[in-house]
This record gives C-alpha cells, structure tokens and sequence, in this order.
C-alpha cells in the first residue's frame, strides 16, 4: 500500500520507516527541506536505537522516500498520517496550527479516496475538525475519511514498541477506512495484536488518559519517596511490594526527580485544559503536575543541603536527555536542574552520551562547561550528581571518580547505586526516597 507520513519528526519518522519494514510503500514529508536532504544521506536528527539502520535499509530498497513536496506525497497516497508536532501553548493546551495546516494542504491535493489519520497527540474533537477544514477545502466529487490511530511509542525502545505493540487503536467510522488501517497493520495479525477499534473521539481520549495516568504513577511514587525519607523506609521495596499486585504492576514506579519528555507533561497539562473547557474538574491530574514541578526543585533542596550555598561550588552533572537512549531534551528534569544550577552562581559541568550536541543548542547564554565523559565532568566538582540513568553510569570506576572530585559527594536522582557501597568508599550520599544524606560514620 502507500502511504504518506507527513512530519519527519520522531513519531513520523519512526513510524514511517516501520510501516516501509512491513513492505509498504512510504513517503516521509517535512517541510525543514535541510532534515529531508540529511536523510536522504542517511543522517539522523535524532537518536534511537535501531532506528538509523531501519531508515537506511528500506530508503536504500525504494520503500521508504523522503521529500518536501506535500502535494505529490498525497497525490500518490490511498493513506494519509498527520504526525506534525502538537506542543504546548502559554495556558497549556494543545497548539494545532500545524495539524490545521496540513489538513489544508492535504485538502488542496486530494485527487481520488484517501483516508486522512491523526497520527499526532490531539486533544478530542480534533477528528471532527479535520472534517471540517478539508470538506471546505477539497475539490468537488473526492471523497475521504477521516481516523485516529495513535501512537504509544515509548522513546529508546520505539521500533520494538512499533514491531511489538501492546494494542493498536484504530478509532474510525467508516467500514473502508477501518478496513485499510487494519490491512495497514496486518503483519501484527501473526504476532495475535489486540487491535482495538472506537469512534474518532474515543481514540483520542485513549492516548491522553494513557499517558496521564503513567504520569500519575510517577507523581505518586514520588510523593511517597519523599514521605519515606524522613520516616526511615526505603521506597524501592515499598514499589515492589505494591508492584506485586497485579492490580497495580511494577513500572512506572521508580522515583527520581520527575517525568520530562515529549508526551507526559504536554499531554497532561492539554487534558486539564481539555476538562476546564467543558467544565470539568480534573483534581488528580492537576495534583500529578504540580507534584511533578515541585520533584524537581526538591532534587535542587536536595543539592543544596549537601553542598551549602551553590555560588561558586562546582556540580556535575551526568545525562542531560529525559531518558536513556535517546537525545530529547523536550522538559528534561536534568536540564531544568542544570539550569537552576547555573543561575544560582555554580559552575556546571555535564556529559551526556548522546545529548551534547543538542543541549548547546538549547542551553545558550549559560556558562556550562561540556565534558568528554562522566570522569572530566566530575574533574575539581564538590558534588557529581546522576540525573539520568544511562548504562555506562551505571558501572563507574567510583575510586576514580572520587579521585578527580574536589568534595566526594554524591546525589543519585536515579536511585542507582547501592548506598551502602559508596559510603564504604567515603562518599556522601543522597537518593531519592532514601532517608536522606548517607555518610560514613
């Protein structure tokens, strides 16, 4: 079949090259005309595992096609998926000029049946008006659909989410564009994929409830390791303990300083705003955000209890992407602190394994020293602090890391060395949900 993934971005582009895996025939649009002429040289822009040697295969098979030209990408389509950015306005809610845009554009190229789907976050309604514009937009006697098919790709695992889905929502009304989404995905089929089918207005609702509520769990568990701290409890085995339950499960309960990326805080704060547009009260969730803002600056009342005053202290900082594996920086808990950090008067050291490149971009106007790897960035720091949880921090040579500190402390927000280890090994030691500093007696 061939299909058009309007937006080169991450959703885009990773979708776009797993549907070209399947054997479709996919055209990858983006109007940045230096990103399409970059991945036609096999260029990346962003960085996920696998996702590179997936773009290159089935460019260099014919498959897979990038270009700037909307109105060909349609032309040839019988599928046509939205994947352009929804980001956040000034109140919070979902800014959908460029979905509107395209769907004007789309209109203006229809020559035939097409099915028009919403790949991109968007709030309910969304659907309905897409119809709108292109029905005013379209040339008479063509005929189209619209559907929403989210996606739930967690960001460093996207291609296997993508090969291995949980679920695959289709929400449409009609019976011929239901039934090209689900040829769409039928390799799926031989791996026995739930796929789930709804209106247009359900689909919707089910990404953003989807991702509030993996909010919820981080907020809560978060709360609840602050709670531990003063009380004695270690909140890992309280995780497990609750993770033991079917009825609540395990991930999504690690504490540490907060939820960042793409989706979680953009799409919890458009659900609030969604509800207060009907009238509706969204306690919880209101909570999660707040909680999720006041996490990160404990982890600064954190820093600042162990090291004193920050002006003129020197502060590593290890990993500066949202995640591991992976180069967004889009609300990242450690680069809000490495910012905090240096408007406060201390000199910031930092290394990221994949994130450099992209956090000079973003961190301008700030005196913030970049490393060649975790031991120069902690070179003369009175403390090294973990904010991302990258497996080559997870295994450091820590006498030598001592060695180049000027002060051994350590504040690990991921909760991932054993305290006990670093304390034999004279450092100072801070987690999250720990009760509190640890030190040598």
């Amino acid at each position: 079949m061939h299909l058009s993934m309007i937006g080169a971005g991450y959703v885009g582009l990773v979708s776009g090259a797993c549907f070209a895996e399947f054997g479709h025939q996919v055209t990858c649009v983006d109007k940045d005309a230096s990103r399409i002429e970059a991945l036609k040289q096999g260029k990346m822009h962003l960085y996920e595992p696998g996702l590179g040697e997936l773009v290159q295969k089935n460019f260099r098979d014919g498959r897979l096609v990038f270009t700037t030209d909307l109105g060909k990408a349609v032309e040839t389509s019988l599928a046509v998926f939205i994947a352009v950015g929804t980001p956040p306005r000034g109140d919070g809610s979902a800014d959908l000029s460029a979905v509107e845009a395209v769907g004007k554009e789309i209109a203006a190229h229809l020559n035939g049946y097409k099915v028009v789907v919403t790949k991109s976050t968007v709030p309910v309604g969304t659907g309905e008006r897409l119809r709108q514009i292109i029905s005013k937009h379209k040339p008479e006697g063509v005929s189209f659909d619209i559907a929403s098919n989210p996606e739930f790709l967690r960001e460093g695992s996207a291609v296997e989410d993508f090969f291995r889905p949980n679920r695959v929502v289709i929400g449409a009304e009609s019976p011929q564009a239901i039934a090209i989404l689900k040829d769409l995905y039928r390799p799926l089929y031989l791996i026995e994929t739930p796929i789930l089918l709804t209106n247009i207005a359900t689909a919707e609702m089910i990404k953003y409830a989807s991702n509030a509520f993996l909010a919820t769990k981080i907020s809560f568990i978060n709360e609840l390791a602050n709670l531990c701290e003063p009380l004695g409890v270690d909140i890992h085995q309280v995780a497990k303990g609750m993770g033991l339950d079917g009825r609540i499960g395990s991930k999504f309960l690690h504490p540490g300083p907060g939820f960042g990326g793409s989706c979680l805080p953009k799409d919890s704060q458009a659900l609030v705003k969604m509800a207060e547009a009907q009238q509706v009260e969204l306690r919880v969730l209101s909570g999660v955000v707040a909680a999720n803002q006041a996490q990160r600056e404990r982890m600064m009342g954190k820093i600042r209890s162990l090291v004193g005053p920050l002006k003129g202290k020197t502060i590593a900082v290890l990993g500066l992407a949202f995640k591991p594996n992976t180069n967004d920086l889009r609300e990242s808990p450690a680069l809000w602190i490495v910012s905090q950090l240096a408007k406060e008067g201390a000199q910031v050291r930092v290394y990221d394994p994949e994130a450099m490149t992209d956090a000079r971009a973003v961190l301008t106007g700030q005196s913030i020293v970049y490393a060649q790897d975790a031991y120069d960035a902690a070179r003369g720091s009175d403390a090294v602090v973990l904010a991302t949880e990258w497996n080559q921090f997870r295994n450091l040579e820590l006498e030598k890391l001592k060695g180049v500190m000027r002060q051994p402390n350590f504040l690990d927000l991921r909760n991932v060395y054993d305290p006990d280890r670093l304390i034999a090994l004279g450092f100072q030691y801070v987690g999250v949900g720990r009760a509190g500093t640890k030190t040598k007696p």
